[in-house]
């Protein structure tokens, strides 16, 4: 069973779900930075933002947080000791997420960063 089968055009898809791995500065962030991030990130997706909340770990320790959208989430996990951060964007409706992808990878541009990609199935385009 491949991964990567795409999903035939004819099905309508729920929803756009995308996994940006970082290895960089992304994982030194701090939970004000990573609030900011992530709000900044969905409103270039043309989302609403419903609450935000993270939580940091302590001095050296990582965040994860998640900010709820009406259009669905997005969430981060950091582990600065392995300089890596994990981003799962998914958004559905109108919003454009490869958008609010862009604006995470762009935060710190010296950084590795590699996006996955996949369509949702489900009854249509919109939440």
């Amino acid at each position: 069973m491949s991964t990567d089968a795409p999903i035939r055009p004819t099905v309508p898809f729920a929803g756009r779900h995308l996994l940006i791995e970082c290895f960089g500065r992304h994982a030194d962030l701090d939970t004000d930075a990573l609030e900011a991030l992530l709000k900044d990130s969905a409103r270039a997706g043309g989302a609403t933002v419903l609450s935000c909340h993270l939580h940091g770990f302590g001095k050296g320790g990582g965040v994860t947080g998640v900010a709820l959208l009406a259009e669905s989430h997005i969430t981060v996990h950091t582990w600065p000791e392995r300089n890596y951060a994990a981003f799962d964007v998914f958004m559905c409706g109108n919003c454009e997420a490869i958008r609010a992808a862009k604006v995470i990878e762009d935060a710190v541009p010296d950084a590795i960063v590699d996006i996955r990609t996949l369509d949702r199935p489900g009854p249509g385009g919109s939440a």
